[in-house]
């Protein structure tokens, strides 16, 4: 049996990264990785026990072929692993690995040296997380994520399930807010979920947290525009319970755990 590491390192901060997450880094031969994630994986993919590991970096859009080549170097027999920031099973590579390992998908062949290969997923903290963090407790109660990126998801589905979000009050994290080519998706979840709660609830843009260039801002939802926000920007709305603490020295941005009685 051969084996494939699955490795979370987190937003960005190197401290951040699991003990567990570095050990598996650790015992590799060999790392699969788009090439920011190894920047941001810093010193912790240098090995004393075994120096010399192989990085094999492909850009964004191929991360079906980022998994193929993971399973391919375990199945050769390296031990491998494959990296993701943030958390690896969170809009992450953990998927497109499994998607590859899926008999049942229709037309697809899988390599039947992959299913020699033992997997294992280490999890790690995710960008929502560390967007709740910076502000206080955001996530104090339910939340979802949605990713605003119609790429592999139809509009249609993403539309019905941000009205489902503002319909239910969840708190809700937005991931692929917008891009260059992609800025007018936001806007429009803006607009509907104003039709479930209050242009004052509070909405934080984390762009690049937890790194050493990181920002929070703390706005309200009707101010939110497409134009304040990019790929590494995590967008957080909160529910109609959602309040922001202004102090002189900070400010602070928490959901109550039950609903209060004062309605």
């Amino acid at each position: 049996m051969t084996q494939l590491f699955l490795v979370s390192i987190g937003p960005g901060d190197p401290e951040l990264i699991s003990p567990k997450a570095i050990n598996a880094i650790d015992a590799c031969s060999d790392i699969v990785a788009y090439g920011l994630y190894l920047e941001l994986l810093g010193k912790a993919r240098q090995c004393k026990t075994k120096p010399g590991k192989t990085h094999h970096e492909l850009p964004l859009g191929q991360e079906i072929e980022r998994a193929r080549l993971a399973l391919d170097l375990a199945a050769s027999g390296k031990i491998t692993a494959l990296i993701s920031s943030g958390d690896i099973g969170i809009y992450a590579m953990a998927s497109a690995v499994f998607e590859l390992l899926d008999y049942q998908l229709p037309g697809h062949v899988r390599d039947p040296k992959w299913l020699d290969v033992d997997i294992e997923i280490i999890p790690g903290i995710s960008a929502m997380q560390a967007n709740s963090s910076s502000v206080g407790a955001l996530l104090g109660h339910d939340f979802c994520t949605i990713s605003l990126s119609d790429l592999l998801t139809p509009w249609e589905t993403i539309e019905n399930r941000v009205h489902s979000a503002g319909s239910g009050d969840f708190v809700v994290t937005f991931y692929n807010p917008a891009s260059k080519k992609r800025n007018w998706q936001l806007n429009t979840v803006r607009d509907i979920l104003l039709q479930y709660r209050p242009g004052t609830t509070p909405t934080v843009l984390g762009r690049n947290l937890t790194r050493a260039e990181h920002s929070v801002r703390i706005i309200t939802l009707d101010q939110l525009d497409a134009s304040q926000v990019d790929m590494f920007t995590c967008v957080s709305v909160g529910n109609r319970e959602s309040r922001h603490i202004i102090n002189p020295n900070s400010d602070w941005v928490y959901t109550p755990r039950g609903y209060s009685l004062r309605h």
